[in-house]
């Protein structure tokens, strides 16, 4: 018997032909959500997870014709003040959002507490507790909306000592 570099050689072992080496496709996003959504039915998943698998490349999950555009914007609170003074306690942030926020978003909103970290000015990066307020609005309110969101902003940063207000905004569908 002859040495192969690799090892010994293994006698060819017939294949079922289902079993046998296909061309390589070219894997596009609907193949490869449909694999994902494939997986997930095989292993039990919900059905809504196996939705949110398929969808995941192609964009937001909706059913057709379900929800309205919107705009979702997130707003990204510091609480720590520059000039060393006490951080912006809830008591303080709560009556910023029921003076500041509420009257231009009365629809709703949601506040999520939060640990951050922020890169001032000077180069210094700062942990600090920090506050996720995310707004919901129509699409066709978004001037107005834009304005107001933008007021919002410079009121926390006045009244707070902030260096900065993120702002993250997303185009989504919404049924409430």
């Amino acid at each position: 018997m002859t040495s192969h570099p690799a090892g010994p050689r293994r006698a060819a072992v017939p294949r079922h032909p289902a079993l046998a080496p296909r061309p390589a496709r070219h894997l596009t996003r609907s193949r490869v959500a449909l694999a994902a959504t494939a997986c997930l039915l095989a292993a039990g998943a919900p059905t809504a997870y196996a939705t949110l698998a398929a969808d995941v490349s192609s964009g937001p999950v909706l059913a057709p014709g379900r929800g309205a555009p919107y705009i979702e914007t997130r707003l990204l609170f510091g609480t720590e003040r520059p000039d060393g003074e006490a951080a912006v306690t809830d008591e303080e942030f709560m009556a910023f959002v029921d003076l500041e926020v509420t009257p231009g978003f009365p629809a709703g909103l949601t506040v999520r507490q939060g640990r951050g970290q922020w890169q001032d000015a000077r180069g210094v990066i700062e942990t600090e507790r920090s506050y996720e307020l995310t707004l919901l609005y129509p699409v066709s309110a978004a001037a107005a909306s834009d304005r107001r969101i933008e007021e919002i902003r410079v009121d926390y940063r006045r009244a707070f000592g902030q260096e900065a207000v993120a702002r993250v905004d997303d185009r989504t569908r919404v049924d409430f």
